[in-house]
Formats: C-alpha cells, structure tokens, sequence
C-alpha cells in the first residue's frame, strides 16, 4: 500500500458534515450585505508580489515574514493573496469602476500567510470583506458597522464588542509617529526584541505586540487621538454622532491600530469571546490613500474583513445554526428494476420543490439497510416504492421523525403531500 500524502500544514480540509454550517454563516453574512446593496466582486488567488508589497507596506510582518511568494515560469514574482483590499482595489482601478458613482462591493475565499498554527490561525484561512468607494464622509463607515450588527444578530451572537479608533491622516500619523518613536526610544532596554525592530520601522506597531511584560510601557504611551488633525477630529467625532443614534455599543481605544500601512482615520475591530487571544473576528477600516497609490485618482475607500474559521467556530459555540441533514426526503427502492421509475419520481419532486433535498437510493441493498441509511440521513421522510405500487401508479410514505403511520398515496399527490409534510422543518 502506498504511503497516505498528508495535508500541507495550516491547511485543512472541510468535510460534509462541516460545511453546512460554514454555508449558513457564509449565505446570512451575505445576505446582511446585500440588504445594504453591496454587491459581490471575485479576484484571482494570485497577484503580482509588487501589489502587496505597494499597499500593505513593505516593513510589515505580512510583507516580511508571511507571504507565500514565488517565481513562475517567466521570471515574475508572484505571491498568493494574503489579504483581499488590495485585489479588490487594483480590479476596481483595472475595470474603471471607481469611475462611476460611490461603489459598494464584498469579496470572498481563501487568504495565505505563513503562520504558526494555532487555534483561529491557519495557513490557508478564508476571509469575507466589504468595500466602499468613493464616499468621504463617516456615514459610510458608520454603515459598514451597522452591517456588522446585523451580522451577528442574524447568526445569533452575544458578547460580540465593538473597538474604535482613529489613526488620522498619512501627514498627522506621521507626526505622531515621530512622537510614539521618541517616547519608545526613552525606554528602549524595557522593550522586546520585536519592538526593538518595529521601533526603526513601524513604530505604531508596537503598540499591538500581545507581550504582557510590556503592558504597562503602551498604556503609558502617546495616544493618538490626541495627535489628530482637525479633520480627522471631526469625522471621527461625526462617526460616533451616528453610532450614539443607532445604538451601537462601542469602545474607544486608542492603542488600536491595523497592521496593514494603508489605513487611515477610522479603524476598528468587533472582538468576540471564547477563541483565546485571537479574539479579533471582523476588522477594518479607511484607506483613503490606497487608490493613488495603486494609480488610481484620489479616492476615498473603507472596508472590513472577517476571519471565517473563528466566526463560524463562534457560531458553533453558541449553537445557534439550524440542524443540518442530509435529504429531506429519502427514497426507497425495493428492487433495482425499479431504479428507472424510482429516478423518475425523485426528479419531478426536486423539479416541484426546488431547495428541497432528494435522495433516491443508490448501491443496492435489502430494505432493511435502505431505512437504516434514510435514518442517518435524517431525513423527515422516506419514500418507498415496491412493485405493487409502481404498477398501481402509487408510493408508500413513511414520516421518520414521528409516530404517523406509513400512508399510500397516488404518486401524482405526492409533490403536495411532502410539501405539507416538510412545511414545518
């Protein structure tokens, strides 16, 4: 026997069982996102290396350490996503759309970093984000937040909060970042090694590092909303205006910062409980000047990203998805002869109740196993068909998650008789 090839590490499969309830958490976030008219857009998995290094910023960690990047057969440098912005901005630029009026789009699928695995942390991960274009204003902020509210309602999701900050403009963060240097540098030997680096390059950045020993040195820094400009005061005071009259909790943090270089102004995190110190689920932002420095005109851009691994395990958590099975309705044949007339009748009901699930029965077996296979299916019901009723123009139907008797009906009424059946479930 051959030697079993093993899955790359960091990256995991996703089983029958499983994907049912990523499908739940995928369709309700899209569905929040389409009741606030955002439309989907689909990029490919692998972009010149040039584009992430341009946007996201070369002295990040993502940039440095974390892509998975190579060289094709021509000599490019090609890197698979790490990230969805920066795609999503540079089709925008390639198709003209930021041409046209304020544009709302999200995107989909599998991002690639590599990480140490842990639990919320993968290889290949996957990532859904909206994007909005082309409005300048907080209230478009305040709207991708509001979608975010939605979005855990919809999935049943308590103790989700909401952090908030504002990292002003390029010119203004640059100031503070001079004073956030000044103040780090003081204290250089009570920083750690990662620190120490982040200090010549990103200082902001340390002002995200997870060390406990090094707590008490960020919460006495510099914060940055006391360092904003005028402008950027007043958007962020105008984004909490329309968060105070929606009624959305939230916390201003002023050591929240983003790890990608593009952001400006707003940015945020919603945080969830029970998934250890990745607790981050759905983040984002402003990247006002990202466009240009994509070549695109100036244009105003924010959006978020959420991690799906952690929400739908949040999900799960909370046992708020609807049970899963694997047909609705599970035929069985009492002799393979009858297979043909048996496909028949299965076809015409997934043609009369679209959405629901089928099963007719395949591989053979004695009637016995056929019901013990419709069992685990969980199905409500089964059909059966034996010679008797295939000649008389008739079907056996049996409810499965009850006491009602097996009933014999005309396979004409069938199609009514399960929809009523499978009204409630």
């Amino acid at each position: 026997m051959a030697d079993r090839i093993s899955a790359v590490r960091g990256m995991n499969d996703l089983m029958p069982d499983a994907s049912a309830l990523w499908q739940f958490v995928e369709a309700t976030v899209a569905g929040a996102l389409s009741s606030y008219g955002y439309r989907e857009m689909r990029v490919p998995l692998v972009e010149r290396t040039e584009l992430f290094a341009r946007s996201i910023g070369e002295a990040t960690d993502v940039v440095e350490k974390e892509m998975y990047t190579f060289e094709d057969r021509s000599g490019e440098s090609l890197t698979l996503r790490p990230e969805g912005t920066a795609g999503c901005v540079r089709a925008a630029i390639a198709g003209s759309l930021l041409h046209q009026r304020g544009q709302r789009i999200w995107y989909a699928g599998p991002m690639f970093r590599y990480e140490r695995p842990q639990k919320g942390r993968y290889r290949q991960f996957h990532q859904i984000g909206a994007e909005a274009y082309g409005f300048d204003g907080p209230d478009v902020d305040a709207e991708l937040i509001l979608v975010g509210r939605r979005m855990w309602d919809a999935l049943g999701l308590d103790g989700v909060s909401l952090r908030l900050n504002s990292l002003g403009t390029v010119e203004s963060r640059a100031r503070y970042r001079e004073v956030l240097a000044a103040h780090f540098a003081d204290h250089h030997d009570q920083l750690d090694e990662d620190s120490q680096r982040r200090l010549e390059r990103n200082p902001l950045r340390i002002l995200d590092s997870r060390n406990p020993e090094m707590a008490a040195l960020i919460a006495g820094a510099p914060a940055i909303t006391d360092h904003l400009d005028e402008a950027s005061a007043a958007h962020f005071a105008g984004l909490r205006e329309l968060l105070d009259a929606a009624g959305v909790s939230y916390t201003v943090d002023p050591r929240l910062v983003r790890g990608l270089d593009y952001y400006t102004r707003t940015v945020f995190e919603w945080v969830g409980t029970g998934l250890g110190a990745q607790d981050a689920i759905c983040s984002g932002g402003r990247y006002d000047s990202l466009v240009e420095e994509l070549g695109g005109k100036p244009t105003p851009a924010v959006g978020w990203a959420l991690g799906l691994e952690r929400l739908v395990a949040m999900v799960e958590q909370a046992g708020t998805a609807p049970a899963d099975r694997e047909a609705d309705v599970y035929m069985v044949v009492a002799d393979e002869a009858l297979l043909p007339q048996a496909f028949e009748i299965a076809e015409s009901l997934r043609d009369a109740l679209p959405g629901r699930r089928v099963i007719a029965h395949c591989g053979g077996g004695s009637m016995k196993s056929q019901f013990k296979r419709a069992d685990r299916s969980a199905a409500v019901l089964a059909l059966v068909l034996g010679a008797d009723e295939a000649a008389a123009g008739r079907i056996g139907l049996k409810v499965l998650r009850g006491d009602a008797a097996q009933e014999t009906l005309a396979q004409s009424a069938l199609a009514e008789r399960v929809s009523a059946l499978l009204a409630d479930s």
